[in-house]
């Protein structure tokens, strides 16, 4: 029998057959690759979504909770001086509810605190966008001045002295009203909140006092 010649169609298709069966060799092993590639490329962008979500939940400091160390404070209210001038104190309305006696007024460091933070994360944050920065405009600045001007917007330093004959400030942290009736409260809701609260003691304070007696 004559062997085939390479020209025979015979020899075409044994040609072809061991082609076939290379690539199929070279192929096999691309499967567990391409699954091992996928599930890597899934887990990196699981990273990286955890990553922007936390940067864009990164809470602002608090002045109303700050540590009791004085370079923290003092860091604190360096950046946000700086920043009033740059950016807050560049409106009007802001100007002209602005006291003198910021710095005296907790709640009103703490009210410019997270504002100063929320300008950031809606310009210079990893999640900083169009949509943050008219909140901040609309929204969040506004408010800020609003609340300013209506707790401590015709305050001023001489408020804050203490003269002979001078009403007393308040200072220092507030007490909380009913302190002492939580431990009660507490049990009520916790072993009987369907039924009636525990009626409260008389109270002893001054106006409380005075509205008893005016009645």
């Amino acid at each position: 029998m004559i062997p085939p010649s390479p020209e025979t169609p015979d020899a075409a298709v044994a040609g072809l057959a061991r082609e076939v069966d290379g690539l199929r060799r070279q192929v096999a092993p691309l499967p567990p690759r391409v699954d091992t590639l996928s599930q890597l490329l899934a887990e990196l962008g699981e990273t990286v979504a955890a990553l922007n979500a936390r940067k864009a939940q990164t809470p602002a400091p608090s002045w109303l909770m700050a540590p009791a160390d004085p370079e923290v404070t003092g860091g604190l209210l360096d950046e946000l001086v700086g920043w009033l001038a740059q950016v807050y104190l560049r409106y009007p309305d802001a100007v002209e509810s602005f006291p003198e006696c910021w710095c005296w007024h907790p709640h009103v460091v703490e009210e410019l605190l997270w504002l100063m933070h929320a300008w950031a994360a809606a310009y210079q944050g990893s999640a900083a966008s169009v949509a943050l920065a008219g909140d901040w405009h609309d929204r969040q600045r506004p408010g800020v001045v609003r609340r300013i001007k209506a707790t401590a917007g015709v305050c001023s330093r001489e408020n804050h002295q203490t003269r002979p004959g001078w009403p007393d400030q308040v200072t220092g942290a507030p007490t909380v009203p009913s302190e002492a009736e939580l431990g009660r409260i507490g049990q009520w809701w916790a072993t009987a909140r369907e039924e009636p609260a525990p009626e409260p003691p008389q109270s002893t304070s001054p106006i409380a006092t005075t509205l008893r007696g005016a009645r």
